[in-house]
């Protein structure tokens, strides 16, 4: 895919994710790590998303993981800020802090540096909260740009909110 064809594809997955929120009156918040706001800048790139979407957080730093998401930093040393443990507790802090029937976070390593045997560049780990329940997701992305890593875990929280909308539909519930 081009640069161009990426683009288009979060921008119509962005549009896809605000619509169904909004026809099921369901507000969203955003914590992200690697992606560095990307997510948040693509739900309001969408005319109308303040609507449903209620802000996010850009949680870079392990100390404004803490501070901001609310991440025990015991967590954060004994599975690292690259881990299913910690991209749950994102979503669960994101959630309680913006006050929003649903909240997906973004940790991961974009790469080229930072990688290890154990965690190599490419990992990246999703988590989303509801009233119901928490989750993480594990996604190994073939290397190719940091910005490729990027834009892939855009692409995928996009899509997994649109392929489990019962997390939509059930947000409130």
């Amino acid at each position: 895919m081009t640069s161009t064809q990426i683009a288009q594809e979060i921008d119509n997955l962005a549009a896809e994710v605000i619509d169904l929120l909004r026809a099921k009156n369901i507000t969203l918040g955003t914590v992200e790590s690697c992606t560095g706001g990307g997510l948040g800048a693509a739900l309001t790139s969408v005319a109308g998303s303040s609507d449903v979407f209620m802000g996010g957080l850009i949680t870079y730093s392990n100390a404004l993981k803490t501070k901001l998401a609310g991440v025990p930093e015991e967590l954060i040393k004994m599975h690292g800020a690259v881990s299913a443990e910690v991209a749950e507790a994102m979503a669960i802090g994101g959630k309680n802090l913006l006050n929003t029937d649903i909240c997906i976070s973004i940790t991961g390593i974009a790469g080229p540096n930072g990688g290890t045997f154990k965690k190599p560049v490419g990992l990246v780990y999703v988590g989303v909260c509801t009233l119901k329940y928490s989750l993480a997701l594990k996604f190994q992305f073939k290397y190719t740009s940091r910005k490729n890593i990027r834009n892939t875990s855009i692409i995928n929280c996009l899509q997994h909110l649109l392929d489990n909308n019962t997390e939509i539909n059930y947000a409130k519930f």
